[in-house]
């Protein structure tokens, strides 16, 4: 007989694992995550286990071949044991048991490791070809009142407060998919769903409490599993907002953190400097690097050390684990720059690594291009530094529409050169393909508020978001020109709830029944905008080229080979007519003219008019002889 044989023999000879043959845990592990893995994974697997003095055990692996313990590390807590699981390629999917053993006692734990979903590395993502919708879950709709306030959650439902909860939750969502898609948003982008347990202002959900539980008052993981392939068969894409940064005091390891630098700690409260060019700035010192770094966000939102390996590691496999088990299209960071820079490029990375086509974009706000290009991966920074963050949120180019649009001032640099010149940069940025770009979000002013309720300057808004590079972001209820309920109260007023997302509630605008006059003309103008641009490549990929003017007025033209888009924006008082032979050097030949916004044949010349505060958008065919 051969060795192999023998060792063949040997193994066919091992009995198979009896379950009963070990007792359950009762009660001496309280939690285990992830809660599940895959097999066919390229993220190593590493298990957080958190029981009172779990790390005096010893663990393996039992219940099929190909799956063990391979390595485990103690953390300063003795309530915490980090465990380092290989996962053969040929290893079958199934129930496994994690053995814990000390001194002659013996328990179990459970773990699934399913088979991975068929093409699931292979996703595809979101792009320039998408539109984005963002909401906020507890103001869009209360599918659910009986989920509002909940025995295990601190703060209540009080639909009245400002910054307290008011019901809004994932069955909301679901019973509103076909109003996003009908208005021609292919992405939904909702702030976080994970649990937020501070005893007030709960409702954004930035302030985490578990990073593997949706918080109860939404609804649950398989409710947010259903939404999302829900959203799927509506032709609707879905990515999850998470925080890297920083958690909130009421996670539950806030109780027992399982290493000393878990999170950054001080003598005292300190928080962050918010200053981002302490990470390019080459006079910047080491001090304000680290407050920019390890200060605290805010007192109720303690900052993560991602510098802490099993931190960074955690995060990874989060991350992963979400959009394995959800199904996700994508993830938008928040506050990225607060993290510590090179273990984020390591997340980034991992996450790509698993899934090479996942779009990843991170909300690095600052009015500064330089900085914000150099948060881009490609970018040809100084130091070397590539963060692998696919995507970037275009805060420069929300700026100057914000400060552009409301004026009519015709001074040197305002008005709607403000938006050219802006754009004049483009030649800073790596990937211009993977630009965010948008008018306002939940942290920012209503873009209502903004124009001052102007519905026609709201109107030039929609236009430039759908028809300039970039992919497109629309917070719900812009399309209708939503404003704050109280400005003074910040951000709470302009978190409004949506009119028909509450049952009572004295108009439905979800409806095109519940949607009259002037939310009519604005729901149905943007709509018309954001369903002729799915279809558009010229939109998606083609190039710009824009012309300056002193008038309050702003020309591009988006174009490819074969196809060519004129937008002429008159944001002035007063009618203006298009200069067209101005643009001769890529207008002439144009032909086959169509007005987007009317549906009706179009030609332009040097005699066509555009009304004060109006658009033109026209596409055109260009010439096969160029």
């Amino acid at each position: 007989m051969t060795l192999a044989a023998a060792g063949m023999l040997s193994c066919a000879a091992q009995p198979a694992f009896d379950p009963a043959s070990i007792a359950d845990a009762s009660g001496e592990v309280a939690r285990i995550e992830p809660l599940s893995w895959w097999t066919q994974m390229q993220t190593p697997l590493q298990l957080l286990v958190a029981g009172e003095r779990i790390s005096d055990y010893g663990v393996r692996i039992e219940g099929g071949r190909g799956v063990k313990v391979t390595a485990t590390h103690k953390a300063d807590s003795p309530n915490y044991l980090f465990v380092d699981v290989a996962i053969d390629a040929a290893a079958a999917p199934g129930t496994y048991y994690l053995v814990f053993s000390k001194e002659g006692w013996e328990f179990k734990m459970p773990y699934e490791i399913a088979a991975r979903r068929e093409g699931s590395a292979q996703r595809r993502s979101f792009t320039t070809s998408d539109m984005i919708y963002l909401l906020m879950p507890d103001r869009f709709a209360n599918g659910n009142p009986e989920n509002d306030s909940t025995p295990d959650t601190q703060e209540k439902a009080d639909r009245e407060a400002f910054f307290g909860r008011h019901g809004g939750d994932i069955q909301g969502i679901r019973d509103h998919l076909d109003y996003i898609a009908d208005l021609g948003a292919t992405v939904i982008w909702p702030t976080p769903l994970l649990l937020d347990d501070e005893p007030e202002g709960s409702y954004h959900g930035y302030a985490c409490a578990d990073y593997y539980r949706i918080d109860p008052r939404f609804g649950s993981n398989e409710e947010y599993r259903n939404l999302v392939a829900e959203a799927h068969e509506k032709g609707l894409k879905v990515i999850m907002d998470v925080v890297t940064n920083h958690c909130g005091t009421a996670h539950w390891w806030m109780r027992d953190l399982p290493f000393e630098d878990w999170i950054h700690q001080f003598p005292e409260y300190t928080g962050t400097n918010v200053c981002f060019s302490t990470n390019m700035d080459p006079n910047a010192s080491k001090y304000d690097l680290n407050l920019q770094e390890s200060g605290w966000f805010v007192p109720s939102m303690p900052d993560m050390n991602l510098d802490n390996p099993y931190v960074l590691r955690y995060f990874q496999q989060w991350a992963v684990w979400w959009t394995e088990y959800a199904d996700l299209d994508g993830f938008r960071v928040d506050t990225y720059p607060y993290n510590e820079k090179g273990p984020m490029s390591e997340w980034c990375a991992s996450v790509r690594r698993e899934y090479p086509a996942l779009n990843i974009v991170g909300e690095c706000w600052t009015s500064s291009i330089p900085q914000l290009a150099y948060w881009q991966s490609g970018n040809a920074n100084k130091d070397g530094f590539d963060s692998h963050l696919p995507s970037i949120m275009d805060f420069p180019l929300q700026e100057a529409i914000c400060r552009a649009v409301p004026t009519d001032s015709l001074r040197w640099g305002e008005g709607m050169t403000r938006i050219y010149d802006c754009l004049s940069h483009d030649f800073v940025y790596h990937d211009l393909s993977k630009m965010m770009i948008f008018a306002g979000n939940h942290d920012t002013d209503r873009i209502g508020d903004v124009v001052r309720k102007n519905p026609e300057r709201l109107k030039l808004v929609m236009t430039m978001l759908a028809t300039m590079r970039g992919i497109p972001q629309i917070f719900a209820g812009d399309e209708m020109m939503f404003t704050s309920k109280d400005l003074s109260q910040g951000h709470g007023g302009l978190r409004v709830d949506f009119p028909g997302g509450w049952t009572g509630d004295a108009k439905n605008l979800f409806t095109a029944e519940g949607r009259t006059g002037l939310e009519k003309e604005l729901f149905d103008y943007t709509q018309r905008l954001f369903q002729w641009r799915r279809g558009k490549s010229v939109i998606h990929n083609g190039r710009t080229m824009h012309f300056l003017s002193r008038d309050n007025t702003y020309a591009y033209f988006r174009y490819d080979d074969t196809d060519a888009v004129f937008v002429f924006i008159n944001n002035s008082r007063g009618k203006k007519q298009v200069p067209w032979s101005h643009y001769a050097e890529i207008a002439e030949g144009l032909h086959d003219g169509r007005n987007v916004l009317t549906g009706e044949a179009a030609t332009v010349d040097d005699n066509t008019v555009v009304g004060a505060r109006q658009a033109l958008v026209v596409e055109f065919k260009r010439p096969s002889n160029r």
